[in-house]
């Protein structure tokens, strides 16, 4: 999926130029990965030779390393931005692939960033909702996530680095995955095939991202127009977007391949979801929570400091043993 990108694809889809849904539909091989239809009965990466881990071995690595993550890591706990976001969540998951329950939590962090571990331990962060203009937004990038869980690429790109290790170490899962490289996040150590995937893993989860997006009902569009606005807010403050996000930006070509995919497979609609009153109040609720924090923080860091005033020897109402009791004395009489 990589390489030059020509102005315009061979089907003749420019990506500098809004596409609508199915104006250029193609006829689809039933239950195939392009198959929008067949949504939920699709097994994409299941075990075999690609992918040796069962789903329950997903599961408990997850829970393993959501578990370590959750002893150190700040989350958002008000109760309406977490039904909210837990329930956005969960459309997306029961419109994709995924066979296994979500958890989904949000980390108080102004990153914008959102991953998910294997076996759907889910975490966005405050700063990707606060970062996102519309509710289609948010739902892009967490349909993307939701698309790495479902295909299974974390195990996948395991399965891969013991192949290559074949012939040189015994495969045992024991103490974690310490052989390959570990990616500190949060101070935790969280194996880097579970956060970062190679291009074409990422381009399947473009491209199962925006059929999830679209069957939960949003405007895939807003997939995007995210991730292009990401790629904007990284060049004017570095640091604000997550090193794993930003590792695997929407390039001109997945660009181009996410708009085939808009034009060529989604049918389309009247309608589409594209924000929301609750997105803006609940970005608003957050805001203001993040705000406090911050105040909270910075005073903290600043708090006051009490300290016994030096005697003073022309003053005889001071007190020249620091470590003595204070002592009181009659005022003099003024008149």
């Amino acid at each position: 999926m990589g390489g030059d990108t020509p102005a315009t694809s061979a089907s003749g889809v420019n990506p500098d130029k809004v596409i609508d849904p199915g104006s250029q539909m193609v006829k689809v091989k039933p239950g195939s990965i392009e198959d929008v239809s067949a949504v939920g009965n699709r097994d994409i990466g299941g075990r075999g030779m690609g992918n040796w881990y069962s789903v329950d071995t997903e599961i408990k690595m997850g829970k393993m390393y959501a578990e370590e993550i959750e002893k150190s890591t700040k989350f958002i706990t008000d109760p309406v931005v977490v039904e909210y976001v837990n329930r956005i969540g969960q459309n997306i998951v029961k419109n994709s692939d995924c066979k296994v329950p979500f958890t989904i939590k949000i980390i108080d962090s102004d990153e914008i960033n959102a991953m998910a571990l294997p076996g759907g331990f889910f975490y966005v962060n405050s700063g990707l909702i606060l970062n996102a203009d519309e509710e289609a937004e948010m739902a892009g990038v967490m349909a993307h996530e939701t698309a790495h869980v479902c295909a299974h690429h974390a195990v996948r790109e395991q399965t891969r680095m013991n192949y290559a290790q074949l012939s040189t170490i015994p495969l045992i899962f024991i103490g974690g995955w310490t052989g390959y490289g570990i990616y500190e996040a949060a101070s935790l150590a969280v194996p880097m095939t579970f956060l970062k995937f190679s291009r074409d893993f990422e381009a399947q989860a473009d491209y199962l991202g925006v059929q999830y997006m679209y069957r939960a009902g949003y405007d895939p569009q807003a997939f995007i127009s995210f991730f292009e606005k990401v790629q904007a807010l990284e060049k004017r403050k570095p640091g604000l977007v997550a090193k794993a996000f930003s590792d695997h930006p929407q390039t001109p070509d997945r660009i181009l391949h996410s708009q085939e995919e808009i034009a060529r497979i989604l049918p389309a609609r009247d309608e589409y979801t594209v924000t929301t009153s609750e997105f803006d109040d609940v970005k608003a609720r957050l805001a203001r929570i993040e705000n406090k924090r911050r105040l909270t923080d910075s005073k903290d860091t600043k708090k006051p400091s009490l300290r016994r005033a030096s005697a003073d020897p022309s003053n005889p109402n001071s007190n020249n043993d620091d470590d003595g009791p204070p002592t009181l004395h009659r005022r003099e009489d003024q008149n």
